[in-house]
């Protein structure tokens, strides 16, 4: 699977809504391309006192529901199709629901991809 169906798949879910006064949700889609060829998408969900999450997080939690683990791709997309690499927390999250998620494709523009162990060069579990 291709970049243009991933990106479709989380640009499809980054719809921004105002859920209360103080929370909002989905300025930021994603979606993983797990080794069982499924793709599963998530949204952010942003509150006034930190307590949300990013899209990658959303699509993680639904992929491990699911019962898979392993990641072959990821991107997240905001609602204007701006592709935008995943933060450090959701970086590091990733890489530890499957020992080999560090090999992961992260697109970070239709021409341009990375591995999640390139975007953590110095991973302190390698020393474990």
């Amino acid at each position: 699977m291709g970049f243009q169906t991933l990106f479709d798949a989380a640009f499809s879910v980054a719809k921004p809504r105002k859920l209360s006064e103080i929370a909002e949700a989905g300025s930021v889609g994603a979606a993983i391309l797990t080794a069982g060829r499924h793709i599963y998408t998530g949204v952010c969900i942003d509150t006034a006192c930190s307590l949300g999450f990013c899209a990658e997080h959303a699509a993680a939690a639904a992929m491990i529901t699911a019962g898979e683990q392993q990641i072959l791709q990821v991107i997240a997309v905001n609602s204007e199709g701006n592709i935008l690499p995943p933060c450090g927390r959701c970086r590091e999250f990733l890489t530890q629901l499957h020992p080999d998620n560090h090999l992961a494709k992260v697109w970070l523009s239709p021409d341009t991809a990375a591995t999640l162990r390139e975007l953590l060069p110095f991973d302190w579990k390698a020393v474990l």
